[in-house]
């Protein structure tokens, strides 16, 4: 350790603090392994030594030999090409198991076992659901964040902390309302989920939507409002004005585009605007229930 180093340690809290904001927060194995030890040295296998008859060519060796005396080792043989990205017959998959799904239990069952997208190979649980599932009103985000994949529940950090104030301000909480995501398992490092992964997972959120059957759905951010109701406007020009989500059996619901609790922790200025919606929600059940 030098003079300077020792003057200023490590300070590891920082380090971490550093290390979670870049995305990295899951570790890849169970024991850290010393990435500097060197291998030992595999033992060197040296080609046989034959005398050749003299009426005879010698053959020439499979593997050729190096000027140095050691044996060349075999090119290993080449892998298949493999793809992490679903792919069609993924997706008609997932429509498929979405429709057969006759409750949310099935439908969570269908999906648990779904292994049509990349996303859940690197997730720790699936985030279905949280609330009451006979409530009135459905709340959609985007996909799970670190804290959600943890626990298996989806607003449960800080963004969630915020979501749960917003809707004690209109009167309601958690046992009064349904949340889920578009994307049930957290893209890796929190990511933006790429087209193809909101594809494949947009038939298991929209028959949830359609089970749940809600008086009012509230789209939390520009792609749970971009996916759910086909629209390719920027949330701050659909926030604020009620859109129309229509099911497989053409049940047409409600729905308020509105910021999400994330997006409002970055930018609190914006909080006035979710405020607003969300006592467009407030007032749209009145005229419903």
């Amino acid at each position: 350790m030098t003079a300077a180093s020792a003057n200023n340690p490590v300070d590891f809290a920082d380090l971490l603090a550093f290390y979670a904001s870049a995305g990295v927060d899951d570790a890849l194995e169970d024991a850290p392994v010393n990435r500097f030890a060197e291998a030992a040295p595999k033992p060197v296998e040296r080609l046989p030594t034959t005398t050749p008859h003299a009426s005879s060519a010698p053959e020439p060796p499979a593997t050729p030999p190096r000027l140095d005396g050691r044996a060349v080792p075999d090119a290993p043989a080449p892998r298949p090409p493999t793809s992490a990205v679903p792919d069609e017959a993924q997706a008609a998959l997932a429509r498929q198991l979405a429709t057969a799904a006759a409750s949310l239990d099935e439908l969570r069952q269908h999906m648990a076992a779904f292994e049509g997208c990349n996303l859940k190979a690197t997730a720790k649980n699936l985030v279905f659901a949280d609330g009451n599932p006979q409530a009135a009103v459905m709340l959609v985000g985007e996909a799970p964040g670190r804290d959600e994949d943890i626990e298996g529940l989806p607003f449960v950090g800080r963004s969630g902390r915020l979501l749960d104030r917003m809707l004690a301000a209109i009167g309601l909480d958690r046992g009064s309302v349904y949340i889920a995501n578009v994307i049930p398992w957290r893209p890796p490092g929190n990511r933006t989920p790429t087209p193809h992964e909101t594809e494949i997972c947009r038939p298991f959120i929209e028959r949830q939507i359609e089970l749940v059957n809600p008086k009012v759905l509230v789209n939390l951010g520009g792609p749970s409002a971009k996916t759910l109701l086909n629209s390719s406007e920027g949330i701050l020009r659909l926030r604020g004005n009620w859109r129309v989500h229509t099911t497989a059996s053409g049940i047409a619901i409600p729905a308020m585009p509105t910021l999400h609790p994330a997006y409002l922790l970055r930018t609190p200025a914006h909080k006035k605007l979710a405020w607003r919606d969300f006592l467009e929600v407030k007032a749209k059940l009145r005229t419903l229930l």
